[in-house]
């Protein structure tokens, strides 16, 4: 045997597809790993940044609405639960006020947040204002009180209802009604109508107002003689001593320049100190809030890429190249080994035995059955062949020696047996012109009723089987008229032969398909997928009254799919088998 040169080698293209692929491999899972990482820990920072807001937000709620920290463990050891997550609230100088579970120390670890509801952190909130609207205090309006400004909200309602403007009530966390504009107001006309709801304090915002005033006015030194007033949106005045008029100057905004605008500021500053140290009685004192993972605590990740990490991905990688290599050297050895052993037995002409469940042991398995299937079709084509030109010979011998009669019975006999041996060398003569690919079919427009009808009266009375025909309404489809013929007679010869005594054979149409169904014995599931193999018989034990030369189906799925249609097979056992042919509409 001429051994394959090394360049042409199934192990050298294995080789080079191998490391190829290697490399590709190792690129990608190295690229993906990155990718993966980063969105991996993006994700996460985004699911801790929105999990620590949560937090936030809750204990800011918590903070504003209760002077101390005494009511909230449960709160927290649900939300830390919820989040499978360590929640911890410390004082200013590191002191434990709550913790939802125990976990590494975090003396040294950076806090997530600050949870001050007169302090917000902005990053967080989203928002301009550092004290929290749900920090009420003083300013928690009676249940009285917000009876009484009801019928100032039914007024102001009343009276955008009549310029127009549509707006909706809202209620702030003192309890104070306000109202607002669904649409923009470019008319002024919630300032109108809003003017006494808004501006006018109720007696508890009056008394709390007036106590913001004066914190103010002290932070600020005095005003000259003057009072500083605040309004119910915390906006800051200053009404003279004498002026008995109630004229009162706004400090708090200043449409003024250059020194008024520095004024401005300051009673900003000492308006919101002022808030503060009114506020800070009402709501919990600060708190530093840690969310951290509950089994290892604070930590950070850092993704680097030293001499060492360096040397270390060289090291692998070149470790999964030089185990690729080998790898595939190896296995390209033990894969030509038993192609080298299928290539002898070739050459000898003898069958070769190789083990195994790989694509190589069904190539060998293929080829034995191949060759197995080649000697039983010579063995049949001589049967088939022997049968009738022994009979033939047998009958006219016989008329020689004035044995038989040379009647019309004798010729009738004569050319049964000369119709067998025309029909076997039409099927190989067919499947030569199949393997050459010069099968050729004519197509035209035919009517499938009458191929339908002119195979059933063809058949009829040729087995002890009831033949019917079903065609639905007058289809018209492409193809050799003989060819059609063929395929649809080889189906119909084909499932009488294989139905016994009293079963039926039902030939129906309908569009461009086809079908063939009888009540026969039908075909086991394993031999289904070989139907349509040349040389192939469900019975091994053929004669001439059970099959046929085992060419029929492998011809006629070559004759469909010439025409450019499919042909499919049905069955079970004991029941039946069904072929579907469809041809292109």
């Amino acid at each position: 045997m001429t051994r394959v040169p090394w360049r042409h080698s199934l192990v050298t293209r294995l080789l080079a597809t191998s490391v190829l692929i290697a490399i590709a491999a190792i690129g990608a899972t190295a690229w993906l790993a990155v990718r993966t990482a980063t969105r991996a820990i993006s994700q996460e920072q985004g699911r801790s940044l929105t999990d620590d807001k949560g937090v936030y937000d809750m204990l800011i709620a918590y903070a504003a609405a209760h002077p101390d920290w005494s009511e909230a463990p449960d709160l927290i050891r649900e939300r830390a639960a919820k989040l499978d997550r360590r929640i911890t609230l410390m004082t200013e100088d590191r002191q434990v006020i709550i913790d939802s579970g125990p976990g590494p120390s975090l003396a040294a670890a950076r806090p997530s947040a600050e949870i001050d509801p007169l302090d917000l952190d902005l990053g967080l909130t989203g928002g301009t204002d550092r004290i929290d609207s749900r920090a009420v205090g003083p300013y928690l309006l009676p249940a009285a009180e917000r009876n009484e400004l009801r019928a100032s909200v039914v007024k102001a309602m009343d009276c955008l209802d009549n310029v127009g403007v549509s707006g909706r009530v809202v209620t702030t966390p003192s309890g104070r009604p306000l109202v607002e504009t669904v649409a923009p107001d470019t008319t002024g006309a919630l300032a109108r109508c809003t003017a006494d709801l808004t501006e006018t304090p109720t007696r508890t915002e009056e008394k709390a107002l007036r106590t913001l005033g004066k914190l103010t006015s002290a932070c600020l030194g005095g005003v000259n003689g003057g009072t500083v007033l605040v309004s119910p949106q915390f906006s800051a005045f200053i009404l003279s001593a004498e002026e008995a008029g109630r004229i009162v100057v706004p400090l708090l905004p200043s449409d003024h320049k250059g020194a008024t605008e520095g004024r401005s500021a300051r009673v900003q500053s000492c308006l919101e100190k002022s808030r503060r140290a009114q506020l800070q009685p009402y709501v919990a004192p600060p708190a530093l809030l840690f969310v951290t993972d509950p089994d290892v605590g604070v930590d950070e990740t850092r993704f680097t890429l030293s001499r060492e990490n360096t040397v270390r991905i060289v090291t692998v990688t070149g470790s999964v190249l030089l185990a690729t290599i080998v790898v595939t050297v190896l296995a390209g050895r033990r894969l030509v080994r038993p192609l080298r052993a299928l290539t002898e037995a070739a050459d000898r002409q003898a069958p070769v035995v190789i083990s195994g469940r790989d694509e190589i042991a069904h190539l060998a398995r293929a080829l034995h059955a191949s060759a197995e299937q080649r000697r039983a079709m010579v063995n049949d084509v001589a049967h088939e062949l022997r049968t009738p030109l022994t009979n033939i010979r047998s009958w006219l011998e016989a008329a020689q020696d004035d044995l038989a009669p040379t009647d019309a019975q004798l010729v009738d006999l004569l050319h049964e047996e000369s119709v067998l041996l025309q029909h076997l060398i039409d099927d190989l003569g067919d499947l030569a012109a199949v393997d050459a690919g010069t099968l050729r079919v004519h197509p035209e427009p035919i009517r499938v009723r009458d191929v339908v009808e002119q195979v059933a009266d063809a058949h009829r009375g040729t087995g002890p089987v009831r033949l019917e025909t079903l065609v639905d309404g007058d289809p018209v489809v492409r193809a050799d008229p003989v060819r059609l013929r063929q395929v649809v007679g080889n189906l119909v010869s084909n499932a009488i032969r294989y139905t016994p005594e009293g079963g039926s054979v039902t030939v129906s149409a309908s569009q461009s398909t086809i079908t063939v169904r009888d009540t026969g014995i039908g075909i086991s599931e394993d031999d289904l997928p070989r139907v349509f193999d040349r040389f192939w018989r469900a019975d091994e034990s053929r004669s001439r009254a059970t099959g046929g030369s085992g060419l029929g189906l492998a011809i006629t799925r070559k004759l469909v799919e010439a025409h450019g249609g499919t042909i499919e097979v049905a069955s079970t056992r004991g029941v039946g088998t069904v072929f579907t042919v469809r041809l292109p509409s």
